[in-house]
C-alpha cells in the first residue's frame, strides 16, 4: 500500500522555484551545496513536503529572468523565490531598468497567482552611495508595491562570518550557502502550508 502510495505523492508535491543568477545556481561550490539544496533538507526536516527547482543562472539579469520566466511558469509552482538584480549592479546598469523588469517579473507571477519571496542583496562601496542607494531602493519599493515576503539583504546573516564567501568576495561558499538558506526561512515559512492544510 505504502508502496503504491509513493508515485502518487511524488507527483503531488507542491514546487518551490529557487529562481536566480549565480547565488541560486551554486556557482564555485559543489553539487547539492547551493542554498536551494539547502532549502530542500530544511524544508524536508521541517516536515514541509516541498519540491524545491533551482532555476539558477550564473551570469543572469533582470533581463535574462523576464526572458526565463515562462519556463518557470511552465513549473507550475505555489511558491517562487525572486534572487535577481546582483549582475545588473556590477555591471553598472541602470537602477530603474532593473526595477522595470523585475516589476515584470513580480507582476507575472503575481497574475499567476503564486506566492513570491523577493530577495535583495547590495553592491561593494565602490560602486558609490547614490548608486547603491537607488539599486537597493529597487527591492524596497517593489516588495511593497507587490505586497510580497522581503529580505532585503541575502548575504545580511553571513557578510561578518569567516569562511562564507568565495575567494572573488561575492559567491558564497558551501558554509553560506548554508546560512542564506537560514536566512531566507523565516520570510518563506508563512508562505507554506503542511500536508493538505
Amino acid at each position: 500500500m505504502m508502496v503504491a502510495a509513493l508515485p502518487l505523492f511524488g507527483a503531488e508535491r507542491p514546487v518551490l522555484v529557487c529562481f536566480g543568477d549565480s547565488i541560486t545556481a551554486g556557482y564555485g561550490v559543489a553539487p547539492g551545496k547551493a542554498y536551494p539544496d539547502v532549502l530542500q533538507r530544511k524544508l524536508d526536516a521541517a516536515g514541509y513536503g516541498y519540491k524545491v527547482v533551482n532555476e539558477g543562472t550564473s551570469g543572469a539579469t533582470s533581463k535574462d529572468a523576464v526572458a526565463d520566466l515562462g519556463a518557470v511558469l511552465r513549473l507550475h509552482p505555489q511558491v517562487v523565490i525572486v534572487e535577481f538584480g546582483g549582475n545588473d549592479g556590477l555591471r553598472g546598469l541602470p537602477p530603474d531598468q532593473t526595477r522595470r523588469n523585475l516589476d515584470a517579473v513580480l507582476t507575472a507571477l503575481e497574475n499567476a497567482h503564486i506566492k513570491v519571496l523577493l530577495a535583495g542583496i547590495t553592491l561593494p562601496p565602490n560602486y558609490g552611495p547614490d548608486y547603491i542607494h537607488a539599486f537597493e531602493e529597487n527591492f524596497r519599493e517593489l516588495a511593497s508595491k507587490h505586497h510580497t515576503a522581503f529580505v532585503p539583504m541575502i548575504y545580511k546573516d553571513l557578510v561578518k562570518v569567516p569562511e562564507t564567501i568565495q575567494p572573488d568576495g561575492i559567491h558564497p561558499t558551501a558554509k553560506g550557502a548554508e546560512i542564506l538558506a537560514g536566512t531566507l526561512m523565516p520570510e518563506l515559512r508563512p508562505l507554506l502550508r503542511k500536508g493538505r492544510d
